[in-house]
């Protein structure tokens, strides 16, 4: 019975042993040990953005109301009310292009993200493209599609100037794309750009014509089942005040046959129109399809920027726009700066973009209104760079009271930036 007795210690000693061994859980310290990254520190410390007056190309400031449109709680990207927010989006980008286009969407993304969703759903690999470049956003559309394997060739102009609709037709006679793209509001040059004409001109030639409206939706007159336009994008961020982030976009019924009839799939997963037009409910299939997750709070301040429009007028922002704009370019040209566009009629209401003053360095004219006004305004962008500063007025900010702004921040920098003798 000793035998037994001790037989039956050991047999307790070793399943004690096991356990300390193997079940005892892992030491805390010790797990941390494998952490090389520690936290960093200045996530410790709390983010405060700086208030600042917008009035670059963009963003511009973003009202109080939309802000608070955009901290509503999350709810599912395919809730039934999500939906509906997302059908209230369409009607409001409808009257804001003016259209009736059924294949309205806001793309999740930026105005480039619709630049690449309508060249890379219009435009298939050898297929012809014709860019119009009166600025910077012609030569993006041209080398998105490059990268497709379109066949692009380029109409030019110098930097704040635009096209004859005789030069557009001679070019679409010479080249023969499938789909001619043209910037309505170059914000690079501040040039507005006459459409009138130009889709007739394009449908003689069996072309779509691609239109970028980013800085100018909103801020100038826009017509786009009128001027015979068949894709139309914009952005959140410029007239809309909204944040950066979301972009309009529309399909007219010619430019979504050449869509959904194409031989070869998009090269784009995220942005082909097939998936996207069943997300928005717009291709009248009983069941939506998850596709991607929205940016759900970024939906939010679209519709309230898109109400907010809506409840101004169109024809009273065009209007408003206009008349700040024609203030601001009185003001500019009494302090005996020049205006870089000469025609009046081709100048972008809501940039204005302004002769770099000789003499003087613009990196260090743009430095002093930021340091000492808490006023953004810009350089050149693209062809423009070095020639011009670039002043924003959109939306919300497109005020006498923000001109006045603007101008007495430029007197004070021409007072005291240093000024060459050359």
């Amino acid at each position: 019975s000793n035998s037994k007795t001790l037989f039956r210690s050991k047999q307790r000693k070793v399943c004690l042993n096991e356990i300390l061994t193997v079940k005892t859980p892992t030491n805390p310290a010790r797990a941390m040990s494998s952490i090389t990254v520690q936290p960093p520190k200045c996530l410790q410390k709390t983010f405060v953005a700086p208030r600042r007056h917008m009035f670059g190309p963009g963003p511009s400031n973003v009202p109080p109301r939309i802000l608070a449109a955009g901290a509503e709680p999350i709810i599912g990207h395919m809730h039934p009310e999500m939906l509906e927010i997302m059908s209230d989006i369409k009607s409001g980008i409808q009257y804001a292009f003016q259209t009736q286009n059924n294949m309205t969407i806001a793309v999740s993304g930026t105005g480039h993200t619709a630049m690449e969703c309508a060249i890379f759903n219009a435009v298939e690999p050898g297929e012809g493209v014709l860019t119009a470049v009166n600025g910077i956003w012609g030569e993006r559309a041209a080398e998105m599609a490059e990268r497709i394997g379109a066949r692009v060739n380029s109409i030019v102009t110098t930097a704040g100037g635009y096209f004859t609709s005789e030069e557009i037709d001679r070019a679409l006679a010479k080249h023969k794309p499938v789909l001619f793209f043209l910037t309505h509001g170059e914000s690079s040059t501040g040039v507005v750009h006459p459409l009138d004409g130009i889709g007739d001109i394009c449908h003689k030639h069996n072309c779509l014509f691609l239109v970028d409206c980013v800085a100018s939706m909103g801020g100038a007159p826009l017509h786009m089942d009128k001027q015979g336009i068949d894709i139309l994008y914009s952005g959140s961020q410029k007239v809309l005040n909204a944040p950066p982030g979301t972009a309009p976009i529309s399909f007219s019924e010619r430019a979504c046959q050449k869509v959904f009839n194409r031989k070869t799939k998009p090269v784009s997963f995220f942005l082909d129109m097939t998936w996207l037009a069943n997300y928005w409910g717009c291709d009248g299939k009983p069941a939506r399809i998850y596709h991607h997750t929205a940016p759900v709070s970024a939906f939010y301040s679209l519709r309230e920027s898109l109400a907010i429009l809506a409840e101004q007028g169109l024809e009273n922002s065009w209007r408003r726009h206009k008349e700040v704009a024609e203030y601001f370019h009185e003001g500019l040209e009494n302090m005996g700066l020049k205006l870089f566009v000469k025609d009046k009629n081709a100048r972008l209401p809501t940039v204005t973009t302004i002769v770099a003053p000789p003499g003087y360095d613009w990196k260090e004219i743009t430095s002093y209104i930021m340091k000492n006004h808490n006023l953004e305004i810009s350089g050149g962008l693209g062809p423009s760079v070095g020639q011009v500063l670039r002043v924003g007025l959109m939306g919300g900010n497109s005020s006498k009271a923000s001109v006045d702004m603007v101008l007495e921040a430029l007197r004070d920098a021409l007072r005291y930036c240093h000024k060459s003798k050359v």
